[in-house]
């Protein structure tokens, strides 16, 4: 034996009696159980939704102010003028639904608050088929659910799966002992931004400069504002939509950027007469004009008005997201990781949008996927997130530690997976949902 291959050997020794067993590195925290072949495989044992009771206390008669809807087209359907009315504190009962996966070696995935529709969903259809199969092979399940079933592409279905997608990634990160956003590439930044989202303020000139103003000292540069009336208002309501931007500007300034969402609530005309009067005031974005099977409206609002267009809330995958860019019908992809298809999906989202230099800003129905993608991926692509600032005061109730900006930035978690923990002093009853 020369000199080369004694060294090597002596090496190789060295390694071997250093390196743990499989069931030594599954002892350590953090530390990977793994075989010959890799990370054993973490089969899937349980599929479990859990509804939670409980309840909080909060200010009465403030943020109720209803946005426009796409039914107020209707005359009976038009809410009547909204004004806060602080009536002191109320008790309210409020419940949520979490979705954890379990595998055969203990592990456990955990995500929530999901939508019942879609839970339902999970629980006939997904949950079937899911027990037994390998939790780590995100991509595999991915793609065998969505062709599991022919009406797959959108609505709960897509929702069902972006449920169980972001759930599998909690356990993933769990699995190998860090956050979800190190699994996707990142950290990217120290910190996310995100914009006030200021659905349910009142509209009322006087509240909404002291809001809009409170907001700003809070730290945020961005604020988004509902709009209250459309084409069932007629002229008034159009007077007032372009009051709120006027007002907005004029109590914040040219330093805080600013968006306003239609909810779908208009169409293609009333959103083109609001920009041409309100374009002066330079809105960051106007958001869903119309519903989101409109591309033309969307097409012809994107070359009519200087005031980018935003949309993607309720877009479902990848296809959707491209037919609107082809078409040059959005300034910002708007995709929401809890309807679009999960965090798997989300990055292929914003990857086709990186191909049209499209800003991806999440949709904020929630925080947690939303947060992990964005502070792994490139600030062109993801540049901020949504905070919903009244929703998500008890939207995290069962929560020890739910997400909460400071200056408008949300810190980056440490914990594995998305660190989800249920809190049980906030839980007053909960059950394991069964549909028959």
């Amino acid at each position: 034996m020369n000199r080369r291959d004694m060294l090597l050997g002596a090496m190789a020794g060295a390694v071997a009696a250093a390196a743990p067993s499989a069931m030594a590195s599954a002892s350590i925290p953090g530390a990977v159980a793994t075989n010959a072949e890799g990370p054993i495989p973490q089969k899937i044992a349980a599929v479990e939704l859990i509804e939670l009771q409980g309840h909080y206390k909060a200010e009465a008669g403030i943020n109720r102010q209803r946005q426009v809807n796409p039914l107020d087209i209707y005359e009976d359907e038009v809410s009547p003028e909204y004004k806060d009315n602080p009536s002191g504190m109320k008790d309210v009962k409020t419940s949520a639904i979490y979705l954890r996966i379990k595998t055969e070696s203990g592990l456990e995935g955990l995500y929530g608050p999901i939508e019942r529709e879609p839970a339902i969903v999970v629980y006939e259809d997904l949950r079937p088929f899911l027990i037994g199969k390998d939790a780590l092979a995100t991509e595999l399940l991915w793609d065998k659910m969505y062709r599991s079933n022919r009406h797959s592409r959108d609505g709960f279905f897509m929702m069902a799966i972006s449920a169980v997608d972001n759930t599998l990634w909690d356990l993933k990160g769990r699995f190998f002992g860090v956050p979800v956003y190190r699994l996707l590439g990142g950290p990217t930044r120290k910190s996310v931004e995100v914009y006030a989202s200021c659905l349910g303020f009142s509209l009322e000139p006087e509240a909404v400069r002291k809001r809009c103003l409170s907001l700003k000292q809070e730290g945020y540069r961005y604020q988004k504002w509902f709009i209250g009336y459309g084409p069932g208002s007629g002229a008034e309501g159009m007077q007032k939509n372009v009051a709120l931007v006027r007002i907005l500007r004029e109590t914040l300034g040219d330093d805080t950027e600013l968006m306003f969402d239609a909810y779908s609530g208009w169409d293609q005309s009333y959103a083109l007469e609001w920009a041409h009067q309100v374009e002066r005031y330079h809105p960051r974005w106007m958001e869903e004009i119309a519903h989101p099977e409109k591309i033309g409206s969307f097409v012809n609002l994107h070359r009519g008005t200087i005031i980018p267009i935003a949309s993607g809330e309720h877009f479902y995958g990848r296809w959707e997201v491209q037919r609107y860019l082809v078409a040059d019908a959005l300034s910002v992809v708007q995709a929401d990781p809890e309807w679009c298809g999960g965090i798997s999906e989300l990055l292929k989202i914003g990857t086709v949008a990186s191909l049209y230099d499209v800003p991806v800003i999440p949709h904020g129905h929630s925080i947690h996927a939303a947060m992990h993608v964005i502070a792994s991926q490139s600030p062109m692509v993801f540049p901020l997130g949504e905070y919903l600032i009244n929703k998500m005061r008890h939207y995290y109730h069962f929560e020890k530690n739910p997400p909460v900006p400071v200056l408008a930035h949300l810190p980056l978690p440490t914990d594995a997976g998305f660190g989800i923990e249920l809190d049980p002093s906030k839980i007053d009853s909960q059950k394991v949902l069964t549909w028959s």
